[in-house]
């Protein structure tokens, strides 16, 4: 029988199905961060209970820390040099693998974990953390869970999961200029709401898929969640296996060689069939830019503010007039031209060398605008350390961008940082809810080509506008 991609992965990491309907699921890795892995790991100190096996946990140091320059454990979030500590000795406690401050290999999570090739196809992978869906792009079952779950995962090497359905998204056809894989994952919230994909496992599929880099790949995987999805994925390929191919913890010699040849079945049959299926054309698909407080809010960048009065339902007719008024727009309204009070470059979703180089396209030779606040943070030391060999960080310097060390830092402020008091926002994160960067600070979600425009302009601006040869190539 023909099979998805997910029916794949499930079946080859089913223990048994239990009696109340769910399965139980082996967990091959998990991974954990500073805010909630230190949580975790105290718990099962308490309670006497030991890894199943160390070398296959892993954490590191990103969500409260802070990423000023010359940063130490002094972070500025309230009790957040506790949170730190306590996970460093109860990661070295507990003889796992941890990416502490000062180790090269530190960075986002989920940013860490593919760069490092802890995250591997055909693995299953959790982690305290709802982006962890972002893994998935390596042909990868990866979901997020809670801190409780991962006590059973590291005790037990399983987890109880009920399993969900399957929906594929075929993206047809190819991207247009200054379209990127941000863009095509707000279209399809935008279009198919925030809730769209609820109880499902989605697959990412079609020509304009298979067109991106393994990077893009991470981004439209990391925002599944922001459909309400289980998970994301795309089939492994070529892409796939050159990414992986060398990274510190995937296989070599021989082992390599054997892992490639089952790695290669990572896809869906054809004829397979899922439970529901999207297709969109890449043709239709503008740079993308939120209006209101939900990934759902999205239009093209040159599109109108929806009116309430086209909403579907009572209840979300009142969010749109909520979110109207906190973000202080109006039906009707073209959001570019809409003054921006800062830019912020960074988060797992778009802070990857990729990211960083499109961004500096159009940064080159251009400056910030005055009054606007810019800010570049790199999705891990690895990226920070290649940026800077290319010389990016002077690109974004000259710029007038402050260029920092990495972290989860502004997609919320956890690390303690904020974006003022009702300020707005361009940024490259992937959640724009009420007060996420700030005190009812107002957060509009865009690529990185959109972030760099806009931050230079002073105003919310199309890429495409200050883009050169025309040729879509970034």
């Amino acid at each position: 029988m023909a099979q998805t991609l997910f029916d794949k992965l499930w079946t080859a990491h089913l223990v048994t199905a239990l009696e109340d309907g769910a399965d139980l699921i082996f967990i091959d890795r998990v991974f954990l961060h500073e805010r909630t892995g230190s949580i975790a790991l105290k718990s099962l100190e308490a309670e006497g209970r030991s890894l199943r096996n160390p070398a296959l946990v892993f954490c590191t140091m990103d969500h409260i820390v802070d990423t000023f320059p010359g940063r130490t454990d002094d972070t500025i979030m309230p009790s957040g040099k506790d949170f730190i500590q306590s996970t460093r000795a109860s990661a070295h406690k507990a003889g796992i693998t941890l990416f502490d401050l000062g180790d090269s290999r530190q960075g986002i999570v989920h940013v860490v974990s593919p760069e490092q090739g802890v995250a591997l196809p055909g693995a299953t992978i959790v982690c305290p953390d709802s982006h962890t869906c972002t893994q998935g792009a390596l042909g990868a079952l990866a979901w997020g869970i809670g801190s409780t779950e991962a006590e059973h995962a590291m005790v037990t090497g399983t987890l109880r999961v009920n399993r969900p359905k399957t929906m594929r998204v075929l993206f047809n056809g190819d991207l247009g200029l200054g379209v990127t894989a941000k863009d095509m994952i707000l279209h399809l919230i935008g279009k198919h709401t925030a809730a769209g994909a609820s109880g499902y496992a989605v697959e990412f599929a079609g020509d304009a898929v298979e067109a991106l880099s393994m990077e893009a790949r991470f981004t439209l995987c990391n925002m599944a969640v922001e459909f309400s999805a289980f998970t994301g994925m795309v089939a492994v390929d070529d892409t796939t296996l050159n990414y992986v191919k060398g990274r510190p913890f995937a296989p070599k010699g021989a082992l390599w060689d054997k892992a490639v040849s089952q790695w290669r079945a990572l896809h869906s049959d054809k004829g397979a069939a899922f439970d529901k299926e999207i297709v969109i054309e890449a043709q239709d698909i503008k740079p993308t830019v939120t209006w209101g407080a939900s990934p759902e809010h999205a239009i093209p960048i040159d599109g109108k503010v929806p009116d309430p009065a086209t909403a579907r339902s009572e209840n979300q007719r009142a969010s749109m007039k909520r979110a109207l008024a906190y973000m202080d727009v109006k039906p009707g309204q073209i959001l570019t031209n809409l003054s921006i009070d800062a830019a912020f470059i960074g988060s797992c979703t778009n802070a990857r060398l990729s990211d960083l180089r499109a961004a500096a396209t159009l940064l080159n030779g251009r400056h910030v605008a005055k009054g606007v606040k810019a800010i570049c943070v790199p999705g891990s030391t690895q990226v920070k350390l290649a940026a800077e060999a290319e010389g990016l960080d002077k690109i974004f310097t000259k710029a007038g961008f402050e260029w920092r060390e990495s972290g989860c830092s502004m997609c919320f402020f956890a690390g303690g940082e904020h974006m003022g008091y009702r300020e707005r926002v361009i940024s490259t994160t992937n959640r724009n809810f009420e007060s996420r960067q700030g005190p009812e600070t107002r957060t509009h979600l865009a690529s990185p080509l959109v972030v760099a425009a806009s931050a230079v302009t002073g105003v919310i601006t199309d890429p495409r506008d200050l883009m050169r040869g025309g040729d879509g190539k970034i």
